[in-house]
C-alpha cells in the first residue's frame, strides 16, 4: 500500500514505478491497483503516462507493464556520480578475485538496505543484484550498516524495523537484534549464517569516511559448501582493505 505521503499526482505516479521495480517480469495495471489500494481508473491513467514518458513499457500481450530504460539510464547516472560503477567496481572485482568469493556494496535506504553494486564468485551467484532491498535484521550487510549508522537512526531503526523472518535461524527478538548491533559496533563486523538465505553465509564490514560517518558497506558472500561464517572471518583483512580503499573514493550520501 503507498503511503499518506505519496498522495499527490507526482507522488502517486513515483510509488507505482517503485512497485513495477518488485515485479521483473512486469504487472498488470489491475495488479498493480490492488498492491497501491488507489482505483483502477487512476493506475491505468499513471500507468500510461509513465509509458508516454518512457519510464514504463506495455506489452500489449501479455498486458503487463514494466520498468522502461529511461529509469535504467537515471540509475546509472546515479551510480556513476555516486562512484558504485566507475570507483566501487574494480574494488570489488579486487576482493572478489583474491578471495573467490561474491563481494556485495550496500547502502543504508531507510528500513532497508540496498544492493548498489555486486561481484559474483567464479562459481556462485549471490541472490542479490543491483537496485534490490534488503533486510537489515537478517543480512550481514544489513546488520552493518545498521550498528553503523548514526545514534539517532540506528535507535529509530532498532525501535521501528520489522523483524519478518525470511529463514528459521533469522533473528526475531529485538532485544536481542541490540545485543547483537552492540557486539559488531565492538568487533568491527557483522555476520550471517542461513538468517538470511538457506545454505548461505556473509560477513561484512562498514565503509565509514575518515570522520567516521557511514558511507556504505561491503560483504563477502558464500554458499556453504564452499565457506561457512567461520570460514569466511579469515577474509576480514581483505574486506577491511576494501573497505578502507572505498571509504577514500566514495562520497558520503546526502
Amino acid at each position: 500500500m503507498m503511503t499518506t505521503e505519496a498522495s499527490g499526482t507526482v507522488g502517486k505516479a513515483l510509488g507505482l514505478l517503485t512497485l513495477l521495480g518488485d515485479h521483473p517480469h512486469g504487472a498488470t495495471a489491475a495488479q498493480i491497483a490492488e498492491q497501491a489500494q488507489y482505483p483502477f481508473s487512476t493506475v491505468y491513467r499513471l500507468l500510461n503516462t509513465l509509458v508516454s514518458a518512457e519510464f514504463a513499457t506495455y506489452d500489449p500481450q501479455d498486458k503487463r507493464y514494466r520498468l522502461g530504460l529511461r529509469v535504467y539510464q537515471l540509475g546509472q547516472k546515479v551510480a556513476s556520480t555516486r562512484g558504485f560503477e566507475g570507483t566501487a567496481a574494480p574494488i570489488l572485482q579486487h576482493l572478489t578475485a583474491v578471495t573467490g568469493e561474491s563481494s556485495i556494496l550496500g547502502v543504508l535506504d531507510g528500513p532497508h538496505f540496498l544492493t548498489v553494486r555486486k561481484v559474483d564468485g567464479p562459481q556462485f551467484r549471490t541472490t542479490t543484484d543491483p537496485g534490490d532491498h534488503g533486510s537489515l535484521h537478517t543480512s550481514a550487510v544489513g546488520k552493518a550498516l545498521l550498528a553503523f549508522s548514526d545514534p539517532g537512526t540506528r535507535e529509530h531503526l532498532l525501535d521501528t524495523i520489522e523483524l519478518v523472518p525470511r529463514t528459521e535461524h533469522s533473528l526475531t527478538d529485538r532485544e536481542e537484534l541490540r545485543r547483537q548491533v552492540e557486539r559488531i559496533r565492538a568487533q568491527g563486523w557483522a555476520g550471517q549464517q542461513e538468517e538470511n538465505d538457506v545454505g548461505m553465509a556473509a560477513v561484512a564490514v562498514p565503509v565509514l569516511s575518515p570522520s567516521n560517518r557511514l558511507i556504505a558497506a561491503v560483504a563477502l558472500a558464500a554458499p556453504l559448501f564452499r565457506a561457512d561464517l567461520e570460514g569466511l572471518r579469515r577474509y576480514l583483512p581483505e574486506l577491511q582493505q576494501a573497505a578502507t580503499e572505498l571509504a577514500l573514493e566514495l562520497p558520503l550520501r546526502p
